[in-house]
């Protein structure tokens, strides 16, 4: 006998009106079912979404470069600890 296989299924009530536009929007946007997309919006809610870090780490880049700061790694440091005293 297999355990854990089974779905459960579940009815909500009374969703408003935008909502579920604004769920049926998602979903054709991101090529999902309507189900399949209340099931992901339901898990990153749960469990948090993926993070990217290549991406933040590439935008953190682009902003800097737009600021033109460069600290080294001992400046920044520096600029902790005397954040902590």
């Amino acid at each position: 006998m297999l355990y854990g296989c089974f779905m459960s299924t579940i009815t909500v009530k009374n969703i408003p009106p935008e909502v579920h536009r604004t769920l049926k929007s998602r979903a054709r946007t991101n090529g999902r079912s309507l189900n399949r997309e209340i099931i992901t919006t339901l898990e990153n809610s749960l469990h948090g979404a993926p993070i990217d870090a290549a991406a933040i780490g590439e935008h953190a880049r682009a902003v800097r470069e737009t600021m033109g700061v460069y600290l080294t790694q001992g400046e920044l440091t520096s600029l902790k600890n005397e954040g902590r005293g």
